[in-house]
């Protein structure tokens, strides 16, 4: 019996809670919509640009134009985002490390045949004594040619920051267009009416479509 109650306290208690809950997570109350509006134009009037500016903290230009409704220059900006990268790992497969540099000394070769550990010494002669010579050691350092490579990797940066750019700005600008556009479309169609139900004129604001 203790347990029975123990349950119909709880179920009351939740109530209150669940109402609660439910009257948050409903959705925003049903409005009036001219019959000739389309879904796109309802669609495009009710776009927000919080909504927007969060999903471009999805790292991939075009998300605000997607947003927009704007798929194809969304896909236009995908591919071409696509192609700088593709310009950066070219751009990297390409850089040369470059070669040392030519000397007019002897030089001194350490590592021979590893790329990355090879090092070279050009022999400074410095003096001589009796038959022997001494030197001084100058280390030859490679000549970067990054070349063609470097310019690949700076076009591919170029091109993903003018996409990010591009979306950020003019996404922003086509979302409060296309709302603009259709509010002032059906804004125009409100009129004041003027009408007399008692002894007094009174103002009434209506919808004509």
């Amino acid at each position: 019996m203790r347990t029975v109650w123990i349950v119909v306290l709880t179920a009351l208690l939740a109530q209150p809670a669940a109402a609660q809950w439910g009257d948050t997570l409903n959705e925003a109350p049903l409005t009036p919509v001219p019959p000739q509006m389309t879904f796109e134009e309802y669609r495009d009037m009710n776009r927000r640009l919080s909504v927007g500016l969060a999903l471009r903290a999805i790292p991939l230009p075009g998300m605000l134009h997607f947003y927009a409704g704007e798929q194809e220059t969304g896909r236009r900006l995908v591919k071409t985002s696509l192609l700088g990268l593709a310009s950066i790992a070219a751009g990297a497969f390409l850089i040369d490390e470059g070669d040392f540099p030519d000397t007019d000394f002897d030089v001194l070769v350490l590592n021979a045949g590893d790329k990355d550990g090879e090092r070279r010494y050009e022999k400074i002669p410095v003096k001589v004594e009796g038959e022997v010579m001494h030197y001084r050691l100058r280390e030859l350092r490679r000549e970067g040619e990054g070349g063609i490579g470097v310019t690949f990797i700076l076009l591919g940066v170029g091109v993903i920051a003018y996409d990010f750019l591009y979306d950020f700005v003019h996404g922003i600008k086509i979302i409060e267009e296309k709302r603009d556009r259709v509010r002032y479309k059906y804004g125009k169609q409100l009129e004041l009416q003027v009408g007399i139900r008692s002894a007094r004129p009174t103002l009434q604001l209506s919808y004509a479509f």
